[in-house]
């Protein structure tokens, strides 16, 4: 005998359609910002400022991308796609961090190029232009902090704003350098400096995107021990055939099979596991197949 269930519970679920107006607000101040950084930066020769515009444009693209994703993941199934757009948000963020590898590339060209040949720059032009970046990203990242630690959609937004804001903080020692010792390879160094901190906080984004993107296990879940408190519960005899992957970015599904004694309620082991499913690993959708052992039966897959 087998039985199934299908639980869709939401507790564990946050919708980053919420941010709405974080993402608009965002977009805006960031343009702004890099129009300022262009335009100043080329009239102080300035390869960190210019680097800088750059990496933040594609920083306005990203924030587009991730505010897209985070709007289709609303979208109603359909007969084609029975789950709807949920996994938008995950491609969004692996867009994002591809995006993030090309400026990064493009930074490092330039830099290297101003270090062979170096190039005079405004310092106390570079340090008020950075000084702005570091409140713009600042309070950027701000509008996403609330949000960084369950969803990696808006954690790869935060985490952009947030290193943004460091880097505009080291361009800003950088000019203070160039005044104090006229030292005009201290401007490329910088650059490269950013490049290091960009490439540190991309490189988990990209991995743990790369990840979800072939429906691997959600970092957070050990699918291990997830098949052995649900071997642990009353009257379940085994647990196979277990199956994780991220339906979005804050969505995780599961699909199990459960052997359970001869005579033991399936409905009372159904609801058990999937309450405990949802509790203690977050996980909202479940499909649970239970399998009945009887006299002459053993445990073990159909």
């Amino acid at each position: 005998m087998s039985g199934s269930q299908h639980d869709h519970g939401h507790g564990h679920n946050h919708a980053p359609a919420e941010f709405g107006s974080a993402f608009l607000l965002g977009i805006v101040l960031n343009l702004g910002y890099v129009a300022v950084e262009a335009v100043f930066g080329f009239w102080a020769g300035s390869v960190a400022l210019i680097a800088d515009a750059g990496h933040n444009l594609s920083d306005v693209l990203g924030l587009a991308i991730a505010w897209g994703g985070a709007v289709l993941i609303k979208r109603k199934p359909s007969p084609r796609f029975s789950y709807g757009l949920k996994k938008s948000s995950i491609l969004a963020a692996l867009i994002n961090a591809l995006i993030l590898l090309v400026a990064i590339g493009a930074i490092a060209a330039e830099a290297v190029q101003r270090l062979v040949s170096p190039r005079s720059s405004d310092g106390m032009t570079v340090m008020i232009v950075a000084a702005l970046g570091i409140i713009i990203n600042g309070v950027t990242s701000w509008l996403f902090a609330r949000g960084r630690h369950h969803d990696i959609n808006i954690r790869g937004v935060f985490l952009h704003m947030a290193s943004d804001a460091a880097v505009s903080a080291a361009v800003v020692i950088a000019g203070a350098l160039i005044l104090w010792t006229g030292a005009m390879w201290i401007d490329p160094i910088v650059s490269l400096i950013v490049v290091a901190v960009i490439l540190w906080g991309t490189w988990g984004l990209l991995t743990e995107a790369a990840v979800l993107t072939l429906s691997g296990v959600p970092n957070g879940i050990d699918a291990g021990l997830v098949e052995q408190a649900l071997a642990r519960l009353p009257g379940v005899v085994e647990a196979h055939h277990l199956h994780i992957w991220p339906l979005s970015t804050t969505e995780t599904a599961m699909t199990v099979h459960l052997v359970v004694a001869s005579g033991r309620d399936r409905d009372s082991v159904l609801r058990q596991a999937n309450a405990y499913a949802h509790e203690m690993f977050g996980i909202a959708h479940s499909t649970i197949q239970v399998e009945e052992t009887g006299p002459g039966e053993c445990a073990g897959a159909h």
